[in-house]
């Protein structure tokens, strides 16, 4: 149900960097860092002001629009729509740390601010997480970013579609499943960190999405499958069976068995090679991390670069990087796997977003 008026003055919203395909996941697997943007909304107390004024501190804050065209703004106006709340004026600071344009998920973590606020005017303590994937999905167009940005940790999303004819689906034993974006929630152990190299160069998501060709060889799908199968336990080792693969006996190390799932489980033949040539320095860093073992690839669309790892390999990364980051070319982030995915509060109702 909507709301005829808000039911909040200020509204404070905190959402996390989002990291998505993990080398094979394209377009399905996201990760929550902890890292993250802050928003604050205050309503205007004048019911004549409908208008906004924006304020940015941190990244973009010289290149970001100040008006209705913010995408965090338009985000909250449609929002707004769909919750049945009224044009109101308000106040919205930022404070921004999430790169711009780096494959960081900005743009998803935009659109999950503004809805997340939305809902909050609208619904005190009464939404749910999904309602704000349902829309922010919808409005993103993937659920890649958005997913993690909602639920935080680890997610993997897809497209539910069917012959079966429109409407909700039956599922034996279960409730009826609805066409469109849906999203699972794995287990991320405490271990895992994301060693994550930030340059000073941006890359469109549209061009990188025209480097990608109409159809990939049957085998390099088939590796693919295999490899994103991988993600889920590698990512929480010490829940998986023994490997059985002769690589490690009952004895293994934990961080090897995770490592080596995780450089496997970052193989990947469906967007990397084809977008090499737009992120030379992100290709080149790369190829020099997985050279020596390290699970590497590019973050989102690029060309940021992740690194993931089981325990702290912050210097070897670094040393190994040196040249590169001699260069003043880029910025490394050490950081944290986030399990909480976006954080809303308000003046009136405290937490409104559940665990």
């Amino acid at each position: 149900m909507g709301a005829d008026r808000p039911c909040a003055r200020t509204v404070r919203i905190r959402v996390p960097a989002t990291s998505a395909n993990l080398g094979s996941g394209f377009d399905t697997v996201g990760l929550a860092l902890d890292y993250h943007d802050e928003i604050v909304f205050t309503r205007s107390d004048d019911p004549a002001d409908t208008g906004v004024k924006v304020i940015i501190e941190g990244e973009g804050e010289d290149t970001l629009p100040r008006d209705e065209t913010h995408l965090v703004v338009s985000a909250f106006r449609k929002a707004c729509q769909v919750f049945g709340l009224p044009r109101f004026g308000f106040l919205m600071t930022a404070r921004n740390r999430i790169p711009q344009a780096r494959g960081l998920g900005s743009s998803a973590e935009a659109i999950v601010a503004g809805i997340s606020a939305a809902a909050a005017f609208a619904h005190p303590g009464g939404f749910s997480r999904d309602a704000v994937f349902d829309l922010a999905a919808q409005i993103e167009g993937h659920p890649d970013n958005v997913a993690p940005a909602v639920y935080g940790g680890l997610t993997v999303s897809y497209d539910l579609t069917t012959d079966e004819g429109v409407g909700s689906l039956p599922i034996a034993g279960g409730t009826p499943l609805t066409p469109g974006f849906h999203s699972l929630r794995y287990q991320v152990d405490p271990a895992i960190r994301a060693t994550v190299f930030v340059p000073d160069f941006r890359l469109s998501t549209q061009k990188a999405r025209q480097a990608l060709p109409d159809r990939v060889p049957y085998a390099d799908a088939i590796h693919n499958l295999s490899r994103v199968a991988l993600i889920p336990g590698a990512l929480n080792p010490s829940g998986m069976a023994d490997m059985g693969s002769g690589q490690f006996d009952g004895q293994g190390n934990l961080a090897a068995r995770a490592n080596a799932l995780l450089f496997a489980a970052t193989q990947d033949r469906l967007h990397q090679p084809y977008r090499a040539g737009l992120m030379p320095p992100a290709t080149d860093l790369i190829g020099l991390f997985r050279r020596h073992g390290y699970a590497a690839a590019v973050s989102g669309a690029g060309p940021c670069v992740i690194v993931l790892h089981y325990g702290d390999a912050s210097e070897d990364l670094k040393t190994l990087a040196k040249g590169e980051l001699e260069s003043g070319h880029w910025q490394v982030l050490q950081l944290d796997v986030d399990r909480n995915g976006v954080q809303v509060e308000s003046d009136e109702e405290g937490d409104l977003i559940g665990s």
